[in-house]
């Protein structure tokens, strides 16, 4: 499956965005989706994912009563909703596919990236 993020963007603390996921190639039914980002000089760290069964979500504690993951298999669309976004939100957004986990070594499928930044 091969995945695009799009949707990132400029905004102020406090207003909402929603990256999307497009995937191709395979349907979304047999993957777990995963959001990562990664800013600069940092790691690449675990936001939130959707598990492919069933449609459990876990969430990093930055995220949790934020952000929203979501998965539209019929679309082949994955979504991650950012509300009340903060400064330390500024980062490259990834969206991956594999096995739902916070580990991003057991996702196989990467986009490439979406940039959100967020003024104070």
């Amino acid at each position: 499956v091969q995945l695009q993020a799009f949707g990132g963007g400029l905004v102020q603390a406090g207003d909402s965005l929603r990256p999307s996921c497009k995937a191709s190639g395979r349907s979304l039914n047999f993957y777990s989706m995963g959001w990562f980002r990664q800013a600069p000089g940092k790691e690449r760290e675990f936001v939130a994912s959707f598990d492919r069964n069933g449609g459990s979500t876990d969430y990093a504690d930055s995220a949790k009563g934020r952000f929203t993951v979501s998965k539209n298999n019929v679309k082949n669309m994955g979504y991650l909703q950012m509300n009340s976004l903060k400064p330390e939100d500024t980062a490259v957004y990834f969206c991956a596919a594999g096995s739902k986990s916070r580990d991003r070594n057991l996702y196989q499928h990467w986009g490439q990236g979406t940039l959100v930044t967020v003024s104070s």
